[in-house]
């Protein structure tokens, strides 16, 4: 030990205070590090720089390689602290102050799991949350097409306290505060989510392969060698959706320049929810928005940028016919490329597809930003004389361009997770799906997601903690198909299939009105329930009841049997469960059942019509009344009658 540290030292005494080693990762002051498993600490310094590494009465070396990285592992540590790191080399000696040993739970997904404390339900519980032994950290949103090795700004972690508690994820924070008060170690939550992104974004190239997005790895490659021709390929593959979706054959469709569509003289830029006429004050979908441009034959021959200021939500646009550009960040300024032999001399049209997804849609402006500017320095205003035309909801969600930031092809993973490293974790909430709902295939995409996580942490038995679709929505008066059941549906397969998974299931607990419940204390005592079962071992059931088989019965009904029931199964305010389903093999087969549970079973009532599945609570914002003794809802589910 002291020979480990006379370079220290040395270093202390003849290094200047700015010079010396940093870290990457999620390593810094006040953080909180895994207990019982290797500490891995990576950083820059100087190349070849030989470096020796303290913590806790350990000490290590490493040398950095020839572009001046460099990784040392420290022994594994029980709970306990604060300790320091102290990292020395030559060039200089850094000090990780108040480091903490315990269990370190990453978060991450959309809107729902960065809806705050002090915008939650329970916000008032900011005020009580002073916790020097549990320490929080946000990582700073970005986005890359390749995989980074720094995060965009280094973790900030602080102890919670009610100024740094009220902005943190309320579905984290109170998951982990759940768990700290179970636990009595330390315990560090790290937060990397950003509102309205598809879990695709947040999915490594292995991961995107296996989950069947080999086009879109393939274009995101395409774009980094070529912009342009990468978001030629990017449109191409939403012309391609265009026409399967709604029928146009080639040359009739609404990008074309004479497309025949019922074209409005557009009000003005703005959002189309505030025109104030057009029948769009609550319209939610996609939108085509054209305007022509008469330019001469020296204009016509010039490369140019089209800027098109802010659009809502997401975008795709051309000029006479040709490809020019798209995004789906909502608050991004379009400015897009037209290369030269794409203008011609005389009339040129631009059209432009705008998806509206949540809110306001619309070519919002500011009119101000809205040019066409060619490479001569002169440029043509394009805020007046625009027409519209109502594209309707669509039933699948059209492609998005790879690397879009939030909805694109492992973008937020190469900036938000990969830089976290091997860092070793207890386990991981994750609470999306929203922007996933009427696309396929989302129990793939989550499967190849949660391995891809634990490949690069170096955990392959790391837990998940899944927070399924809450009820929101309309209620529905006989069954149907929809979209947020189906993808509840996809999130339990994908669970079933995983091994070390579970769910924490919010169908009771969301609000048919609001997309952002505000109930997220009971989210995080769940998230925390699922994790106390996996990480902790209590043999608690981790979701509650849960549908394992459904067979026949000899009176021509069916019984479903449940896993995981604490007590046994009960329901509320009748006799009889609410919410079952008998259906045939085809869509449009389901009918509303008549239902009795007992035990861990319930038995359903044949009605003489052929059945080979059943459906529970399936609907956006389905009645539900059966629970278990541990007050936990059963799931909805889909499965196949044995």
């Amino acid at each position: 030990m002291l020979k480990a540290l006379v370079p220290m030292v040395a270093a202390m005494l003849t290094t200047p205070a700015w010079a010396g080693p940093t870290l990457d990762g999620v390593i810094g002051d006040h953080a909180v590090l895994q207990r019982d498993r290797p500490i891995l600490v990576s950083g820059k310094t100087e190349p070849g720089e030989a470096l020796t590494l303290t913590l806790a009465g350990h000490a290590t070396t490493a040398t950095a390689d020839g572009s001046g990285h460099f990784a040392a592992t420290l022994p594994p540590l029980k709970a306990g602290g604060p300790y320091d790191l102290a990292v020395v080399a030559t060039s200089g000696t850094l000090f990780v102050r108040d480091l903490l040993i315990g269990d370190v739970f990453l978060c991450s997904g959309q809107s729902n799991m960065e809806m705050s404390v002090q915008g939650s339900q329970d916000a008032g519980a900011r005020f009580g949350a002073a916790d020097d032994r549990l320490r929080l950290t946000t990582i700073e949103k970005g986005f890359a097409n390749t995989p980074q090795p720094a995060l965009v700004r280094p973790a900030v972690w602080a102890a919670a306290s009610p100024a740094n508690v009220g902005p943190f994820s309320a579905a984290c924070y109170f998951m982990v505060q759940e768990l700290r008060g179970a636990e009595q170690v330390p315990v560090g939550a790290i937060l990397s989510a950003w509102s309205g992104s598809r879990i695709s974004a947040w999915i490594d190239e292995p991961g995107l392969r296996q989950a069947g997005m080999q086009r879109e790895v393939d274009t995101l490659a395409l774009y980094r060698r070529d912009a342009v021709a990468g978001m030629r390929a990017a449109t191409g593959a939403f012309e391609e959706w265009w026409r399967q979706q709604s029928g146009d054959r080639p040359g009739r469709e609404p990008w074309q320049p004479d497309a025949a569509l019922d074209w409005k003289p557009m009000p003005r830029v703005g959002p189309f929810r505030t025109w104030g006429s057009g029948g769009l004050a609550s319209y939610q979908g996609m939108v085509w928005f054209r305007k022509e441009v008469t330019l001469t034959a020296e204009q016509a021959a010039q490369q140019a940028i089209l800027s098109l200021g802010v659009i809502d939500d997401a975008d795709r646009t051309w000029v006479n016919g040709k490809p020019v550009g798209g995004s789906s960040n909502a608050g991004l300024l379009r400015n897009y490329l037209v290369p030269s032999g794409t203008l011609v001399a005389g009339r040129n049209v631009i059209t432009v597809n705008d998806d509206n997804n949540w809110t306001d849609g619309g070519l919002v402006g500011p009119a101000s930003e809205m040019r066409l500017s060619f490479a001569d320095g002169t440029g043509i205003a394009l805020a007046e004389g625009w027409s519209y035309a109502p594209g309707g909801p669509v039933k699948v969600g059209p492609p998005r361009s790879p690397w879009d930031d939030i909805r694109g092809a492992g973008t937020l993973y190469n900036s938000m997770i990969a830089p976290l490293g091997p860092v070793a974790l207890a386990g991981v909430a994750w609470y999306q799906g929203e922007s996933d709902v009427n696309i396929a295939g989302y129990d793939q995409r989550l499967g190849a997601m949660m391995r891809g996580w634990r490949r690069q942490f170096g955990l392959p038995d790391l837990p998940f903690a899944i927070v399924e679709l809450p009820n929101f929505g309309p209620a529905a008066a006989a069954p149907i198909e929809s979209g947020w059941p189906a993808l509840r549906n996809e999130q339990r397969k994908a669970v079933v299939s995983d091994g070390h998974a579970a769910l924490a299931i919010t169908i009771d607990i969301g609000d048919p009105r609001d997309l952002h419940p505000p109930q997220k204390r009971e989210v995080g005592r769940r998230l925390a329930r699922a994790m106390e079962t996996m990480v902790y071992r209590r043999g608690l059931s981790p979701s509650g009841p849960r549908a394992i088989s459904a067979s026949r019965n000899a009176k021509g009904g069916v019984v479903i049997h449940f896993a995981d029931v604490t007590g046994s199964l009960q329901t509320r305010s009748a006799s009889e469960a609410v919410g079952f389903e008998l259906c045939g093999a085809a869509p449009g087969s389901c009918r509303y059942a008549s239902a009795r549970a007992s035990g861990s079973d319930v038995a359903i009532a044949g009605d003489g019509k052929p059945v080979a599945r059943v459906r529970y609570a399936w609907a956006d914002s389905p009645a539900l009344n059966l629970f278990d003794e541990a007050a936990l809802p059963a799931g909805p589910f889909e499965i196949a009658i044995r």
